[in-house]
């Protein structure tokens, strides 16, 4: 399992890191650790198909960029267009290994004085594209980037010929910021002709529903897609109403996951190789820092009872001062190469990234 390990609030993200660990024993070693690059933000570490020589993560700040693994090939990626709102920020690898969507995005935070949901992250603008990792090209289309409505959270489906997204009807922000509720969506894919479809199905309609709809995940079986859902907004990390949902794309049923959720934010979460096991973040202790919890899924989709990821002290929890961010499985061990990429970091211009009409 990856995840990032950073202070809950916003005062102390300099130190932080990703690192990795054996679900079978307490073996915890560091994949990146911002020591090495200045104390700069890392964050949206992600893996293609949970294969650990496969993955992605960003920096920001001093040396802000995107850094691409595959096997034995390490990119520095300069990922800003003058036609792309941003950096490329939320991934979802492609199963070929050949592409990765990502949201661009303008994101703002304000903090509640007398709410709750103590943070309210926000976008003012954000689309949907896709990186090709062979050409160094961004494509995109019309139907995933409008200025009159807010895309973000991509994921591929385990076929490679479906982009899910969440998709909002802009508002003003953050003066509305209550008022913006994501539905599930979905568009067809080619990868040999690197085209989308030209119509969008919507999965679960905000409008009708009434909730929001974050972070929409396959199983790599493709039977379920797994999502986060609460009241309003689109990132749930502090909401706490937030819970896990789930519908089996072959029936269209919508599956109960009370198993799984608590009165507190259950949020990010991601699925095993196999599609039996999920791992997700949750608050439930002490409404104040985000621990991974694992549960098993059966061929049904009926979900077992979850349980927090074993330490080797039992009030381990109680003592460490972190938060679990993004846990994600992966099939093995990441190979050590953070000596590398913090010289790359510092030393190396890196690739431009283009945008292809």
């Amino acid at each position: 399992m990856a995840y990032r390990l950073i202070e809950p609030g916003y005062e102390l993200w300099d130190q932080m890191g990703i690192y990795q660990r054996n679900v079978t024993n307490y073996s915890q070693s560091p994949i990146m650790e911002n020591k090495l690059t200045d104390g700069n933000c890392m964050n949206c570490h992600s893996f293609c198909m949970n294969d650990p020589q496969q993955m992605l993560f960003h920096m920001r700040d001093t040396y802000a960029s995107t850094f691409l693994v595959r096997n034995n090939t390490i990119e520095k990626l300069n990922t800003k267009t003058n036609e792309t709102i941003s950096f490329l920020v939320y991934p979802s690898w492609h199963p070929s290994g050949k592409y990765v969507a990502f949201s661009v995005n303008n994101t703002k935070q304000v903090f509640h004085s007398r709410n709750s949901n103590r943070v309210e992250v926000y976008d003012v603008a954000s689309d949907v594209v896709v990186y090709d990792v062979e050409n160094h090209e961004i494509v995109t289309d019309s139907l995933l980037s409008s200025s009159d409505w807010f895309e973000t959270f991509p994921t591929f489906s385990p076929d490679g010929k479906t982009l899910y997204f969440c998709s909002a009807e802009a508002h003003p922000m953050p003066q509305e910021y209550d008022e913006v509720k994501y539905s599930l969506c979905s568009i067809s894919f080619d990868p040999d002709k690197r085209r989308f479809g030209n119509q969008v199905d919507t999965l679960y309609n905000a409008t009708k529903e009434g909730k929001s709809v974050r972070f929409p995940r396959v199983s790599p079986d493709g039977q379920y897609l797994m999502y986060t859902l609460s009241a309003y907004g689109n990132f749930s990390i502090w909401h706490k109403d937030a819970d896990l949902h789930m519908v089996n794309l072959k029936t269209g049923e919508n599956i109960n996951l009370d198993k799984l959720n608590s009165n507190d934010v259950e949020s990010y979460h991601s699925w095993s190789s196999n599609s039996r096991w999920v791992v997700f973040s949750s608050r439930r202790l002490d409404g104040l820092y985000t621990r991974p919890y694992i549960a098993y899924i059966d061929e049904r989709g009926n979900p077992g009872k979850p349980f927090l990821l074993p330490q080797r002290r039992v009030d381990y929890y109680q003592q460490f001062m972190k938060s679990y961010n993004i846990p994600e499985f992966i099939t093995g061990k990441v190979k050590n190469k953070r000596w590398k990429i913090s010289r790359m970091a510092k030393e190396e211009k890196g690739i431009d990234v283009s945008f292809v009409k």
